[in-house]
């Protein structure tokens, strides 16, 4: 045997190795390190585990759910909030009969102004009293926008924004995830 021929025979382990394990191994140290940001899409913070707002809707149509808690007091924020719930609706278009932009309104909260409704048509109000919602969001903020689907599952959740075009850019994420959610949804 040629002294090429046997230098090629011991190379064929080490490129073996190279081609198949080395690969095994990386994949295996990314994950264990956390070398690389996981494959999520969703644009809203994941609530895990769901909070069960189904105590609170149960007499309600199965839809999926633009969900704002009322604050004790209405500002800058406030107003973002339900100018994006009704933007978000109108822009689902053909889909909008899917969703429901809903406000739970308790005791505590600021009371929600005819001429505030009338400037966002197409939001429900809904009124309950502040032990349901204690008993839904546990110890979870109620400072956000939520979206919960037809079991009334609360699964992403979007902090509030005080700036009006950072609630614009907000309100193409929850938009994006939204249409996300209603595409492979099968129900509501």
């Amino acid at each position: 045997m040629s002294e090429a021929a046997v230098k090629k025979k011991s190379k064929t382990p080490l490129i073996m190795f190279i081609v198949f394990v080395l690969p095994v191994v990386l994949a295996y140290l990314a994950l264990t390190f956390d070398w690389f940001n996981k494959g999520s899409t969703n644009k809203g913070e994941l609530l895990t585990p769901p909070l069960d707002l189904s105590s609170v809707v149960s007499d309600r149509e199965p839809l999926w759910r633009l969900l704002f808690v009322m604050p004790q007091e209405c500002a800058q924020g406030c107003e973002n909030v339900l100018y994006s719930l009704n933007q978000i609706w109108v822009a689902l278009g053909k889909e909008s009969d899917r969703v429901e932009p809903l406000v739970l309104a308790h005791q505590t909260s600021e009371k929600i102004e005819l001429t505030d409704m009338q400037r966002h048509p197409n939001i429900k109000v809904l009124s309950t009293d502040e032990q349901n919602v204690n008993n839904v969001f546990k110890d979870a903020s109620t400072d956000g926008i939520f979206i919960a689907d037809t079991l009334g599952n609360v699964i992403l959740k979007y902090p509030i924004k005080l700036q009006q075009e950072d609630a614009i850019q907000q309100s193409r994420d929850i938009l994006a995830d939204l249409r996300k959610l209603l595409k492979l949804s099968r129900i509501g």
